[in-house]
């Protein structure tokens, strides 16, 4: 197998586990959208995934993705007025994670897209191989 095949594998195989990362931590966002108790006290603060380029291969052309980090959103918490709730303020208040679906749900579609592209980058780099053993024969 050539060496450019696996470079492919290499690129691609980087970032479906960057993207599966990325997923995991839309999911975890959504899971605590309503989470105003955390063990850092206060409620949740939303999360998200840092990438970056990661050179595989002696080629200056040839990059892989991996998560840098993740991240916490320093933006504000969302103000609700709920004075029954048990975490309301003396105002009747609540602070509730700073996480918005629809922002959750836009970044899902573009990590679920980017997932679904590299896997068909895989599975064509496969069929190709195919098709160059059977020309060998």
């Amino acid at each position: 197998m050539s060496d450019s095949f696996i470079t492919h594998y290499d690129v691609s195989g980087s970032a479906l586990a960057a993207e599966r990362t990325r997923m995991r931590t839309i999911a975890n966002n959504i899971a605590n959208i309503n989470t105003t108790r955390t063990s850092q006290g206060g409620p949740y603060k939303r999360q998200f995934a840092i990438l970056k380029a990661e050179q595989t291969s002696s080629s200056n052309l040839e990059y892989g993705v991996s998560v840098d980090e993740i991240m916490t959103d320093s933006s504000a918490p969302r103000l609700v007025y709920d004075p029954d709730h048990p975490d309301a303020d003396s105002n009747g208040y609540i602070a509730l994670p700073n996480v918005d679906v629809i922002q959750e749900v836009t970044d899902m579609k573009t990590a679920t897209m980017a997932y679904q592209a590299n896997l068909t980058v895989i599975n064509a780099t496969k069929q190709i191989i195919a098709r160059s053993l059977e020309i060998g024969r």
